[in-house]
């Protein structure tokens, strides 16, 4: 009893320490996001590790062309690096948005006040003034958006019940975040962050390069069970057991990088697409109708290329826009490429 007492005791005094050194420990939501991190690092290094230590025919190859052991560890390095860029970006937040577009009335505001060395015009300024000012720039901002949506749109429909902000055609409030994220895809457990406008591109980087780290790994590991170097049972299975799990991910990440390749060409989102009945100003159009689609190619180089800020908004489609692109390509507009 005494014993267990000691142990709880010492647990109770390491575990102090850990925290009073490493603050964001305390988190546990933050504990279980680095733990997930962790476990991701370990399994990428489980997989390569156990390669190198069986298949003597790799480290031979390893001497004679370097290039493609250096090769293979590089996409693994390159999917572990995209993996922490994606996690640790931005997804673009409704409230940083807000600030950007209330700079420019800040910035004008200030012009208009006079150069004057007399200070006591800015000390003039009072409480009530402030919150004046504060209530102002919110109400720029909902007109802002109110321009964004059909006329005689609700100022229900896209107001956050739980921000209480406007929110711009495409945003969502993510209940795990706790804020309004523009161009909402979905939120990425895995990841431990939203899935936005701002990180979209690096996300479906990060599905394609471990996508090819996989492929190559099962190839890997498939050339092994072929090769006369396993002569213990143990040994074969485990490299059976680690290849039935890649090729579980790998249908997986196949899967997940078709489908968001195929919402990065119509210009879609995940929640666009599943919960389409639930946005108001998508209701009434037809659902073979892309509305914010601007063709194959320019999607695709606003996805990749485009040098416009993650914070610039998308208004919705006008009528005649939506019945334009309603209409049913013909082999005229194949040949003039009017879908891209």
């Amino acid at each position: 009893m005494a014993t267990g007492e000691a142990v709880r005791g010492f647990c109770d005094r390491l575990v102090g320490r850990c925290l009073r050194h490493f603050p964001c420990l305390s988190d546990r939501a933050r504990r279980s996001m680095l733990g997930l991190k962790a476990a991701l690092v370990l399994l990428h290094l489980g997989f390569v590790g156990v390669l190198f230590l069986l298949d003597t025919d790799l480290i031979r190859k390893t001497r004679t062309e370097p290039w493609y052991t250096a090769a293979y560890l590089v996409v693994v390095l390159a999917a572990l690096v995209q993996y922490f860029i994606t996690a640790c970006s931005s997804p673009g937040y409704v409230i940083d948005a807000m600030r950007v577009g209330n700079q420019s009335v800040n910035a004008s505001r200030n012009s208009i006040q006079p150069a004057s060395r007399n200070e006591t015009l800015y000390s003039s300024l009072n409480n009530s003034q402030l919150s004046r000012n504060s209530s102002r720039m919110t109400s720029s901002w909902s007109k802002l958006v109110m321009e964004l949506y059909p006329p005689g749109s609700s100022s229900r429909s896209w107001t956050c019940l739980y921000c209480n902000v406007s929110q711009p055609p495409r945003s969502k409030h993510c209940h795990d975040c706790d804020k309004c994220v523009l161009q909402f895809d979905h939120h990425c457990v895995w990841l431990g962050t939203c899935i936005g406008k701002g990180n979209h591109c690096r996300f479906w980087w990060y599905i394609f390069a471990e996508t090819v780290a996989c492929i190559w790994s099962g190839v890997l590991y498939i050339s092994l069970l072929r090769s006369n170097f396993l002569n213990a049972w143990w040994k074969i299975l485990v490299v059976v057991s680690l290849l039935i799990g890649l090729s579980f991910c790998f249908i997986f990440l196949l899967l997940l990088l078709l489908f968001h390749t195929f919402l990065v060409l119509t210009n879609q989102t995940t929640y666009e697409l599943v919960r389409r009945r639930r946005i108001s100003y998508l209701r009434g159009i037809p659902e073979r109708v892309r509305p914010f689609s601007r063709g194959v190619r320019r999607n695709l180089y606003n996805f990749c290329c485009s040098s416009d800020s993650i914070y610039s908004l998308e208004a919705v489609p006008s009528l005649e826009e939506l019945e334009d692109r309603s209409q049913r390509y013909a082999c005229t507009d194949v040949l003039t490429c009017r879908c891209c």
